[in-house]
This record gives C-alpha cells, structure tokens and sequence, in this order.
C-alpha cells in the first residue's frame, strides 16, 4: 500500500523557490533542499523527480507569484505613470520576507547559457514583463501621458532592460534611493 505525503507539496515547493532564490542553482545541494524544505530525500525524487525538475518548477512558482502581484498593482493604478512607478517600487523594494533580486534574473545569468529550459522559462517570463510593460505603456500613450515617438513595444523592451538592471542592483548594497532615482531618470524618456 502507498504512502500518503506527510507533507503539502506548496508549501515545500515555496520553500525550495526561496532557497533557490537566495543561493543559485549551483550552490544548492540536494541536502541543502531536503533540510529546508523539510522533507525525506525519497519524497523529494517522489514528488519533483530530481534536482533540475524541481528547480524549474521553482522557476515557474516565482513567474506566477511576480507575474500577480505586479498585474495586482497595476490594476489598482489610477494611471500609466502610478501602474509603472509601482512596477519600479516593486523592484527595487521587493517584498517582505523574501531573497533580494529576482530569481528569474538570477537564473539567467547563472545557467542561461547551458541550459536550455532555463533560458526558454527565462525568455518567457522576460517577454510577459514587455507585455505588461507595453500594455502600461499603451495606457499612457493613449491618455498624453507618455511620449509617442516610439511604439509602445520598443519602449516596453527599453524600460524592462532598465528593469533587469535593477534586479541585478538589488542584490547588492547599493542604497535604494540610489536605485529610485535611477528609476525616476529611466521614466523621463516617456515624458510626451
């Protein structure tokens, strides 16, 4: 007779993101996952099948908890200039309890190169934040708020290239308002 989990699978795959997160694909052993997330090294293979399936599945995790909490704030906006100073906000301040930077940023630079699931999983989740980007973007030029010598897609690719410098920033001790100010100078380029 099978075994049920002693565990909900979430909650430990939440465990293995941030993990990921903090250290690297690299630096994380399979010891270091199976003493943070709490679990036996069988349930580990049993649930996730190895080390690489489960950091992908991380990866996913940490696109769809991004991928929300920024649609979440851009939904509230009262306009394109609020949406994306809360897209930079975000960034840079990142959220309560979890790693600096972005572990999507992260992942690419570290394995980008050699594997490619990480790169297609990375390039997917860059292209999402252009769409966002340029849906705000759009919104703003619609509205006289923003610039409309460039299309809207070619300013998105732009300020999320500004983006991913940030999340790289944040993982350093750079002070924040040094990080804002960049933020707010990248913003001029929108200015009509």
């Amino acid at each position: 007779m099978a075994r049920s989990k002693e565990f909900e699978e979430a909650a430990v795959l939440e465990k293995a993101m941030k993990l990921f997160w903090e250290q690297g694909y690299e630096k994380t052993s399979l010891n270091d996952l199976v003493e943070h997330m709490g679990i036996h090294r069988r349930s580990l293979y049993d649930t996730f099948t190895d080390k690489h399936t489960l950091f992908l599945k991380a990866l996913e995790r940490f696109e769809d908890r991004i991928t929300a909490r920024l649609a979440a704030g851009v939904k509230q906006s009262r306009s394109a200039g609020e949406a994306l100073r809360f897209v930079f906000r975000f960034i840079i301040h990142g959220e309560e309890d979890a790693p600096a930077g972005c572990m999507l940023v992260n992942s690419a630079a570290e394995l980008a190169l050699r594997d490619a699931e990480v790169d297609a999983k990375a390039r997917q989740a860059f292209g999402n934040t252009e769409r966002l980007l340029a849906e705000i973007v759009a919104w703003g030029q619609e509205s006289g708020e923003f610039t409309k010598r460039y299309v809207a897609l070619e300013l998105a690719e732009y300020l999320h290239n500004a983006l991913t410098g940030l999340r790289v920033m944040t993982r350093t001790t750079v002070a924040k308002e040094k990080l804002e100010r960049t933020a707010e100078l990248t913003m001029r380029i929108l200015e009509p």
